[in-house]
Formats: structure tokens, sequence, C-alpha cells
């Protein structure tokens, strides 16, 4: 791939992260990207030959994002395992409300069976993080199963928070206090 090719290629990834985080995932058509990125409506299919290839792309963006944001929530390691379990559970939540259309892009079902969105090299890496910090928090627990079960709370979170259903349901208008009921289901309370 050229230079130029590759600039063009970076560009429409670039303005389908600009659309998803204005309009939603629902806009990511490809005329729309097209457009945005100021080039013909035919032009994404010379560098991503279909529609997955490209919003797999560009979701990869989000989980890039989203671990970079992890990484410094976790910090150099010097916090408690805990203190750094909260952090990025916290950053996962702050995300997928702030960043409402990218969570939605990531974790969609089409791209995430395309086989297109290289979830083992994307989301596998964070995953990861979390188990070993539930190994380092609990270190009887089956780690991947704790972690696993402690990210579906999370993703319930987010998803329900995104609706308005845990709003509504607990009166709470922060997901702090629930936060730390999951974590503590997961974890055990936390010692003071």
């Amino acid at each position: 791939m050229t230079e130029e090719e590759a600039g063009l290629r970076s560009r429409l990834i670039e303005a389908g992260v600009d659309l998803v985080a204005q309009e939603g995932a629902q806009a990511l058509s490809l005329r729309e990207i097209a457009r945005r990125a100021g080039v013909s409506h035919g032009a994404p299919r010379r560098y991503f030959p279909t529609h997955l290839e490209l919003l797999s792309a560009i979701a990869r963006r989000g989980f890039a994002d989203l671990g970079a944001r992890a990484a410094q929530a976790i910090g150099d390691g010097a916090a408690s395992p805990r203190a750094q379990l909260t952090a990025l559970a916290g950053v996962y939540l702050d995300f997928a409300r702030t960043q409402r259309g990218m969570y939605e892009l990531m974790f969609r079902h089409d791209l995430l069976e395309s086989g297109q969105l290289g979830l083992r090299e994307t989301s596998l890496p964070l995953f990861g993080v979390l188990v070993d910090l539930v190994g380092r928090t609990r270190p009887r627990a089956d780690a991947p199963l704790v972690a696993g079960a402690l990210w579906a709370n999370l993703h319930g979170i987010a998803q329900l928070w995104g609706w308005g259903s845990l709003q509504l349901a607990t009166g709470v208008d922060d997901f702090a206090p629930l936060l730390r009921s999951v974590l503590d289901a997961h974890l055990g309370p936390e010692e003071r």
C-alpha cells in the first residue's frame, strides 16, 4: 500500500470515528463516511472490500482508545489490585456512557462473529488485564471465570445505564454505587 493509499484509508477510518461519536453507530453508512472523508462514495470499497471491514477498523480504534484509558487509569501498578480493578471498571463504564456510539459498535455481534474485528488482538488483551487483577485480588478464585462474570456484569450495567433503566429502577444518578456493589459481589467486600 502506498503512502497515499494508507492516508486515504486512515482518513476513512477517522471520518467513521468522528461520525460514530457525533451520530452513533447507526449512522455509519459507506456513503456518509466517504462524504465526510471527502472522497467518492465508491472509494471506501477500494480499501475496505466490505462494509464490515471498515466498521471493524473503526471499532478497533475504539478498543485502542479504551485500552489506553484503562492503562492510564491503572497507572504504574503502585495501587492495590482492588483499587486498580475499581479504576479499570470505572473507565469501562465511563467509556460506555461518554462514547455510546463507539461502545455499541465495538460489541456488535455481526462484527464480532465476522472475524473482521480481530477480537483476539483488540479486546482480549484488556480482558487479560482484568483476569490478572482479579487473580491478584482473589488468589484462590478461578480468575478467568470471575473476570468473565465481572465483565458481563459491567457490560450489563453499561447497557442498562445507557437505556436509562438502572436510573429508573434504582433511583441513583451515578453508577458509582452500582460499581461498588458489583465489585463487592465478585471480589468480596472491600477490607477497610
